[in-house]
């Protein structure tokens, strides 16, 4: 009877890595709250960070690609009267943000393009209706400007953030709100509380659905909706241990509950709806737990652990518009040290082939909304828009094609200079004698003669170069020059030509053995069934 050890997975060997200091982003006031939250979060054009600052709240918002050392008078989002505890941008527009405070307000600011050249003190809606602070916000999954916050009041509310409204408000809590998530089309919402109980409510009326038992103690739980419905949590046992935790979305019955250490800081869990893996990062922790959810038993499968030796403060997750989908990114982390130090981690699968890997890539959530504010809250419900990104595969392609072209014509570039050089042109002139004039048809580039008594001189004598200074050919006349950028630009074209039918043939062959392989995996798992 064969066994089989190890579970077929495409992620088993993800590999995470720690970018150097030069393209991380250092000298940053991150912030001392002691507040169980990110302080981070990151999309393809901007990063925004929870920062140090007296006598308010404020939070740094620069572009993503802006990386080194940040000045200490860097501009900031400074319009709140007390710390800022949760910062979240907008699914549906890169450049809002919203923004949780101490000073029980939730605001959204609009970051222009290129970043922030002053301090920003206005925001585009001020929607106050907390009388304790706000610890969590999050927008909806798939309509356009519908954002939920959760206070220290017990409370939750539904904002149209156009109108600065409440639609909805959820007063059935007894105690503090950890966290509310949406499921994946935002018609459920799922809250985990201090009283150590899990509840799906209907965001648009308030009603309470459904409700469990979740972790045991009374410290701080995470919940989340996986894509299928059911519910993933981290929190910890009686007797201080960490745990995750998989329940059922019809009945809030836990599938599988598994211990991980005794470690004090929360578990922040990130989910990839794509691939279905789960991400644990521990508050204070150095390392970075990778697992793959199924939806058979026993669902969640340990991957991997990024380990490092600095712990983490907070931490920001890219979105997977930000992703370098060229180099098989999966996953990106912004990783805050208490240093001051945000640190950037790349989760990798590593593949051989440099064609676009559909099968890790499938289509992803694209910016745009499904609905709009008024749709949602009239009962219409409907999942993200998708987008596929083998078209940012390509874009990056292209772009990376001119980089090298240009690099090609930079070359022939410096060629030209070097033989205008005062010490390369005997040589020039050498090679100019022993260039074929006749290929490159050089006639019409010869200069006029310097004693124009001569113009009867035979036609099969050279004819004499202007002199310079020191008697060499001048740097403006260089036709082997001519003729090197010439032969470089054609060898250019050529090249990228025969890149362009082998990658033709390499597409082909790797259709095939893709097809070869997933007969094998059927001839395996068959052969496995029999031997069972």
């Amino acid at each position: 009877m064969s066994v089989k050890v190890v579970r077929n997975s495409k992620f088993r060997h993800v590999f995470g890595q720690s970018q150097k200091k030069e393209n991380c982003y250092d000298n940053i006031r991150i912030t001392k709250s002691s507040w169980d939250s990110t302080f981070c979060c990151v999309n393809p054009k901007f990063l925004a960070i929870i920062t140090e600052a007296a006598g308010g709240g404020a939070f740094l918002v620069m572009p993503v690609d802006k990386v080194g050392r940040v000045d200490r008078d860097v501009p900031l989002v400074v319009g709140h009267k007390a710390t800022v505890l949760d910062i979240a941008w907008c699914p549906h527009n890169d450049n809002l943000i919203a923004s949780a405070s101490e000073d029980c307000t939730v605001k959204v600011w609009e970051i222009p393009d290129g970043g922030l050249s002053k301090n920003l003190t206005d925001c585009v809606a001020d929607l106050v209706a907390h009388q304790r602070r706000v610890g969590v916000i999050n927008w909806h999954p798939s309509a356009h400007l519908v954002l939920l916050s959760a206070g220290s009041d017990n409370k939750i509310f539904i904002w149209n953030v156009a109108t600065a409204e409440i639609f909805t408000e959820i007063s059935i809590h007894t105690d503090t709100i950890y966290s509310a998530a949406w499921n994946y089309n935002g018609s459920l919402l799922l809250t985990s509380c201090k009283d150590k109980m899990l509840r799906m409510f209907d965001p648009r009326t308030g009603k309470l659905l459904k409700e469990g038992k979740g972790h045991t103690a009374t410290k701080p739980m995470r919940g989340l909706f996986m894509k299928d419905g059911r519910v993933f949590t981290t929190g910890f046992s009686r007797t201080g241990e960490r745990q995750y935790a998989l329940y059922d979305g019809e009945s809030l019955e836990c599938l599988t509950m598994e211990e991980l250490d005794n470690s004090n800081g929360l578990l922040f869990p990130f989910y990839d709806e794509d691939t279905n893996m789960i991400y644990l990062c521990g508050k204070g922790d150095s390392a970075i737990r990778y697992f793959e959810y199924t939806p058979e038993a026993p669902y969640i499968h340990y991957l991997n652990t990024h380990q490092s030796s600095d712990p983490q403060r907070g931490m920001g997750w890219m979105t997977k518009r930000g992703l370098n989908v060229n180099n098989c990114e999966i996953s990106k982390f912004y990783k805050l040290h208490n240093s001051g130090l945000c640190e950037v981690i790349t989760m990798t699968v590593p593949r051989k082939s440099e064609l676009f890997q559909e099968d890790l890539y499938p289509d992803t959530a694209a910016q745009q909304a499904s609905i709009s504010a008024e749709e949602w809250f009239a009962g219409k419900d409907a999942d993200p828009v998708m987008m596929s990104l083998k078209d940012v595969f390509l874009a990056n392609q292209s772009q990376k094609e001119q980089k090298s072209g240009g690099s090609v014509l930079r070359q022939a570039s410096r060629r030209i200079a070097e033989l205008g050089k005062p010490g390369q042109r005997d040589s020039a002139n050498t090679e100019i004698q022993s260039a074929s004039m006749s290929r490159l048809n050089m006639s019409s580039l010869k200069p006029p003669l310097s004693n124009p008594s001569n113009s009867n001189t035979p036609s099969h004598e050279p004819s004499p170069q202007p002199q310079g200074t020191n008697g060499n050919t001048p740097a403006s006349y260089t036709p082997n020059a001519l003729y090197t950028v010439g032969v470089e630009a054609d060898m250019f074209t050529k090249l990228q030509e025969e890149i362009k039918r082998m990658k033709i043939i390499v597409k082909g062959h790797e259709k095939r053995i893709k097809t070869l392989e997933d007969r094998l995996n059927e001839m395996n798992m068959n052969y496995d069934d029999e031997d069972d």
